[in-house]
């Protein structure tokens, strides 16, 4: 009589994780995983998973799950939950608008639905050719200078709806690092 075949495919499932991120990430999950509660090192992990691919993909999200030894369940639960989390490719050039309360009370929401306008897009969404996301904040802590759009962090203050057409042509005219 012949052993029935393993059902342990431990070693499969380790190397599609390892294969879907990068050595350094990987070590820094292994070392995780050696401290007494490895999960409270779930969202250091998924910030340097999202430094590096830019988004939190569904292969990267796994492959954390499953090097840290998480429930799947428990790391889409805390990408999901945590706005600095994107679950999506980005633009080459991320827009934010603050809808603060300064920021709303001065037009931000006629500032963003020209941007919205103007790109195609809605907040939390890419335009097709991936080079512009549009994204909203609560509050981006400038609030003299309302209303305020950042883009790759720049801050642009005192933005009306009149001007984003402008403000475009020189994202793309390439005075906006991407």
């Amino acid at each position: 009589m012949t052993a029935p075949p393993s059902m342990d495919n431990w070693a499969t499932v380790e190397a599609e994780a390892k294969a879907a991120l990068t050595p350094e990430i990987i070590a820094f999950l292994e070392e995780s995983r050696r401290q007494p509660n490895s999960e409270g090192q779930l969202i250091a992990a998924l910030h340097k998973v999202q430094a590096q691919f830019g988004y939190l993909g569904r292969a990267q999200m796994d492959a954390v799950a499953q090097l840290l030894r998480v429930p799947t369940s428990r790391v889409t639960g805390v990408a999901r939950f945590y706005h600095f989390f994107r679950l999506q490719p980005c633009g080459r050039f991320m827009i934010n608008v603050c809808m603060g309360t300064a920021c709303y009370v001065k037009g931000a929401d006629r500032v963003a639905a020209k941007l919205q306008e103007e790109l195609g897009i809605g907040f939390g969404e890419t335009t097709t050719d991936g080079q512009f996301s549009l994204h909203s904040a609560a509050c981006l802590g400038t609030c003299g200078l309302a209303p305020v759009v950042t883009i790759n962090g720049q801050v642009f203050p005192h933005v009306t709806p009149d001007q984003v057409p402008a403000l475009l042509e020189k994202v793309q005219g390439g005075a906006i690092a991407g």
